[in-house]
């Protein structure tokens, strides 16, 4: 049986992957050159945002799947982090009327360091896959 707690981080899985999906296709759909010019712009090598764009959009997917939550989570954490200290802090948390803040940004920190902490079980495709292959293992040892 799955619990609340199984049941909210389910939910926080999903929305992250969500967010993250879409705005990694949105990087794609828009022109990557574009936004490897832009990292380029601020200083960031520009092929970072290849990485950083596949990152979002397959991590996205994963997460949505449940696969390997904890550590899509933890790249998309780094991501995150990057985004504030490189872009946002600048602005403010609720930024400066031309740019937005950090605040969605320190959200989605938040989010993707609770899953990497305490992963996210309920309707993850990473429990069927990986408890199937345990329960094998256990049959065989027997």
């Amino acid at each position: 049986m799955i619990n609340k707690f199984e049941i909210g981080t389910f939910i926080l899985r999903v929305v992250l992957g969500l967010i993250f999906f879409v705005h990694g296709l949105d990087k794609f759909q828009g022109g990557i050159e574009n936004t490897a010019g832009w990292f380029e712009s601020i200083g960031l090598p520009g092929f970072l945002a290849y990485g950083v764009a596949l990152v979002e959009l397959i991590g996205g997917i994963a997460l949505i799947l449940g696969l390997f939550s904890r550590v899509v989570s933890g790249l998309l954490a780094i991501i995150m982090v990057g985004a504030i200290v490189k872009v946002k802090l600048a602005v403010g948390f609720l930024g400066n009327g031309q740019m937005a803040g950090y605040e969605l940004d320190l959200a989605l920190l938040a989010m993707a360091v609770f899953i990497t902490i305490n992963g996210s079980k309920a309707y993850a495709l990473d429990q069927v896959i990986f408890n199937s292959k345990e329960t094998d293992n256990a049959t065989t040892l027997n």
